[in-house]
């Protein structure tokens, strides 16, 4: 497995202000909960004690996560860039020959995948096949369902 981590500049972002957020407001808060369950009483038979020691393991695997993902990160900035083919970080709009309908997918890391805003990961079929061509290029994919054909009718570097 590599070491670095490709991300794009607002995935970056979004995971520094969740760690954030994580270390300022919700740490010192769950640490508040735990006191005040503490002065209840009875540990062994306190359900809000338990609930606040599991929410504080939560927090702080997340947040040895976030640290561990943005100190391998290596941001992809594509500004300054000719968009000549698909990388990391490229918007290609896909012409899909079976259908005849058009798609547009912004090639991403595995962490910022997501399908219904048109995100996908550099690691998925489709990601991995478009990466390296060019505008014009015929990529055929193949994907559970079958062997997919695409024509890359527009590349951008967003």
């Amino acid at each position: 497995m590599s070491n670095n981590i490709p991300l794009t500049k607002e995935s970056h972002e979004a995971l520094q202000e969740e760690l954030k957020r994580l270390i300022r407001e919700e740490r010192p808060k769950v640490i508040q909960d735990i006191a005040e369950a503490r002065s209840h009483g009875d540990l062994s038979e306190n359900a809000e004690y338990d609930a606040a020691k599991n929410r504080q393991g939560f927090i702080e695997g997340r947040i040895q996560e976030l640290q561990g993902k943005l100190a391998r990160a290596h941001v992809v900035d594509l500004t300054g860039l000719k968009p000549d083919k698909v990388v990391f970080g490229a918007t290609v709009t896909l012409y899909d020959t079976a259908s005849e309908e058009e798609i547009t997918y912004k090639i991403v890391g595995e962490d910022e995948a997501d399908i219904k805003l048109g995100k996908i990961s550099c690691t998925s079929p489709v990601g991995k096949a478009l990466i390296g061509h060019k505008l014009d290029d015929a990529v055929k994919v193949v994907v559970p369902a079958g062997t997919k054909e695409y024509e890359i009718i527009e590349i951008k570097y967003e």
